[in-house]
């Protein structure tokens, strides 16, 4: 991005965006103020005029996730109008290939490792906006045709879980790579129980 380009961006999207990569990059703990500010290309009273506080920036972060998260949600029911099982496969696919190009994992889970006070205002959010992508997932298992879908998106989740935190450890080789093969078996294994 120029510099032409960056000014046309308001400075909250531009304070908000810089935060959001550069937590996602190193961690919330691992960026204070100062580092927002001087890569947003602004100061300290810039952003707090839009944010009361580191907090509540980090908060705005994570819903920035949680609607990145319903536009792609958005996006498998369009390519798919009135195929419940065609866009479980496309999740399926989707968070595969964000296993493949970013070993981060998932910004809410992060946050939720870092910020261990229970009561942390982000904990909340987290858990709210968890439970709403949980609540998607159930959803999308039961409109297409899986009897137990709680289960099943419990079970997805959990395996998805379990692949970013393996990819941040051990690598893209690693078992994460198996990630779509797992899924697709357990999805098959849902619906072949249903059929019995």
């Amino acid at each position: 991005m120029g510099d032409g380009a960056a000014e046309k961006v308001r400075p909250r999207d531009r304070i908000l965006g810089t935060a959001r990569d550069l937590f996602h990059k190193h961690g919330i703990r691992g960026v204070g103020i100062d580092a927002i500010t001087e890569a947003a290309g602004t100061n300290k009273m810039t952003l707090y005029r839009h944010f009361d506080s580191k907090d509540d920036l980090i908060i705005e972060c994570l819903r920035t996730v949680a609607c990145d998260a319903n536009a792609i949600w958005n996006q498998f029911e369009a390519e798919h109008p009135n195929d419940k099982l065609g866009q479980l496969q496309a999740w399926v696919r989707t968070v595969a290939d964000g296993l493949k190009v970013d070993g981060r994992g998932c910004d809410m889970a992060n946050a939720a490792v870092e910020l261990t006070e229970d009561d942390h205002p982000a904990r909340q959010v987290i858990k709210e906006l968890k439970t709403a992508q949980r609540d998607r997932l159930v959803g999308l298992c039961r409109d297409a045709g899986i009897e137990q879908a709680e289960l099943l998106a419990d079970t997805l989740s959990l395996l998805l879980e379990g692949a970013r935190v393996s990819r941040q450890s051990v690598g893209a080789e690693g078992p994460s790579a198996q990630f779509v093969r797992m899924a697709e078996g357990v999805i098959a294994s849902f619906r072949n129980t249903a059929r019995a």
